[in-house]
């Protein structure tokens, strides 16, 4: 039986992790659990899996949380140390990285460092800290296995192939809600247009990073990491029925795909069961009904903050994690009405171009450029951007 840990409990890809672990009872077990705000689903979560340690943000909802659980043997913790003591829980065996976010580098590493293999659905760990990551991967031999639908469709195509015979991997994109929508008009954007993802059911966070196609350019950052290769092997396809997931294009012309419909439970399922699948109750895919597949290439003059990735890449260093940490801010200060959605990509690049990338040597150099960024992009709004 799998001892797993959950970061992240409380949103979709814990959720869903969950559910899938009460699935198949025989295989998993959850001795750990994290969550930020939701301290309601959270102890009903602890009262179900029973797990030995949960942590929260705060020490006044962790004393909340104390109090609702107190007929249970379950310890409360909190903070980033809390994160921490249930990433390296002895007991555990694989850490879930669900964190949305920055919040997720240091727990995530501090697991692999535990020697825990690691479940990665926080993109953010390798867009930030991608070298360190991978070489404390390779350092303690420990297994990081993708859910992210994108990336866990490359992996399994990747899978028998020689790495040397890879040409270059194509990212799928549904292209959010505006891919069709005229640049002009995208001023008027709310919040409430841009949370409507057409295929998939998201946070909030990486539903607005859809939106933009952020996202798929921290996911172009984080395939960099995951299977080594170059910026320039990394292509993005808009592919609208988010039906084909990514694929591998290999030197002698054929392509490797791997299809599903969207839903992540599959990819998280494999992450968790790897090598061998379970076998999900998930409707099957019927590409009769479907009749047809669309492709076609990202806008970039529309959608910056992909190319505002690419940049990220290409300058490397800190500069991804800058990135990363003036999105966040964007992506808050839009939710919360202070600038438009067309501010999202222009504070982005204004924040990008004030930073002087420095050699990624440490954690902390990481989350110092972090602290810079979010510090001036909130600078940049105070100031007046829109």
């Amino acid at each position: 039986m799998k001892k797993i840990a959950v970061l992240g409990s409380t949103g979709s890809i814990g959720v869903s992790t969950l559910q899938i672990v009460e699935e198949f009872p025989d295989a998993f077990q959850i001795v750990a659990l994290t969550a930020g705000f939701n301290l309601d689903l959270l102890c009903i979560q602890a009262r179900k899996f029973r797990p030995l340690m949960v942590a929260v943000i705060n020490s006044r909802d962790a004393n909340t949380v104390r109090e609702r659980l107190s007929d249970l043997n379950i310890e409360v913790c909190c903070g980033v140390e809390g994160m921490i003591q249930c990433a390296t829980l002895e007991q555990t065996d694989m850490v879930v990285a669900a964190v949305v976010g920055a919040a997720g580098l240091v727990p995530t590493m501090a697991a692999i460092q535990a020697g825990k293999d690691i479940a990665l659905a926080n993109k953010e760990t390798l867009v930030m800290a991608g070298s360190l990551i991978m070489e404390a991967v390779s350092r303690q031999g420990v297994k990081l296995l993708p859910v992210d639908s994108e990336h866990s469709a490359i992996f399994q195509a990747l899978a028998g192939h020689h790495h040397g015979d890879i040409k270059r991997l194509i990212l799928t994109a549904s292209g959010g809600p505006f891919r069709e929508r005229p640049a002009s008009g995208f001023s008027q954007i709310t919040p409430a247009h841009a949370l409507a993802h057409p295929n998939w059911s998201m946070g909030r966070k990486i539903t607005i990073d859809s939106a933009t196609l952020m996202n798929k350019g921290l996911e172009v950052i984080e395939a960099h990491w995951l299977f080594a290769v170059p910026t320039n092997m990394i292509d993005v396809h808009i592919h609208p029925e988010s039906i084909i997931h990514s694929m591998v294009e290999y030197v002698d012309g054929s392509v490797i795909a791997q299809l599903g419909v969207p839903d992540m439970k599959t990819p998280i399922a494999y992450a968790l069961s790897w090598p061998q699948r379970l076998p999900l109750n998930q409707p099957g895919l019927d590409l009769c009904r479907l009749g047809k597949l669309n492709f076609s290439a990202p806008d970039l003059q529309r959608f910056p903050c992909l190319a505002l990735a690419y940049q990220a890449l290409e300058s490397g260093g800190t500069l991804p994690a800058v990135m990363n940490a003036a999105n966040e801010v964007a992506v808050a200060a839009f939710l919360g009405e202070q600038i438009l959605f067309t501010g999202i990509p222009e504070l982005v690049e204004r924040v990008m171009a004030c930073h002087s990338p420095q050699v990624v040597t440490t954690v902390e150099r990481v989350l110092q450029a972090d602290r810079w960024a979010r510090g001036r992009a909130r600078e940049f709004i105070a100031g007046g951007l829109r």
